[in-house]
């Protein structure tokens, strides 16, 4: 690709077309990476959080926040708020995993947050993610400056508890 060129989608949005490792990080144009998640995706909430678990257990939360965006985008209004606020905790585990300790508790904190008022559905044990997510927060930012990144597998939440 042309150092100067932009990659453009089919409607002149700015794209990356260079390959993405499992949290989302780019690669050299040519490196093999992970297929990336299709974006506008509607999906049932329950397969929403399927498709999410099974990203968040593979250790791609960069993956598996668009999964919720696109719940949060096209689902009902009245459940952006839930789908935004997990979106933010697998942004939050994502920049934790890559070693970014500011942002990742940062992120963490703002989903536990935007999830605190909000009633679990879909079988979302919200309670136990709001959990999940400041002690996890707290082990990032508590943790040394430059320190090690989380393991992201490890890491991963259940979104249904147990």
């Amino acid at each position: 690709m042309d150092a100067g060129a932009r990659d453009r989608d089919g409607e002149g949005r700015a794209r990356s077309a260079r390959p993405r490792d499992g949290l989302g990080r780019p690669l050299p144009y040519g490196a093999a990476g992970v297929e990336r998640q299709p974006e506008g995706v509607v999906r049932t909430p329950e397969e929403t959080v399927r498709e999410a678990q099974r990203l968040l257990d593979a250790g791609m939360p960069f993956h598996a926040h668009e999964v919720f965006e696109d719940a949060w985008k096209s689902g009902p209004a009245e459940q952006a708020p839930l789908w935004r606020g997990l979106a933010q905790l697998a942004v939050g585990l994502t920049h934790a995993a890559r070693g970014n300790a500011v942002g990742g508790a940062r992120l963490l904190r703002r989903g536990a947050a935007s999830l605190a008022g909000v009633e679990g559905a879909h079988g979302i044990d919200v309670p136990g993610l709001v959990r999940w997510a400041d002690e996890l927060a707290h082990r990032v930012a508590a943790g040394p400056a430059g320190g090690p990144a989380v393991d992201a597998t490890r890491e991963a939440p259940r979104l249904g508890g147990a």
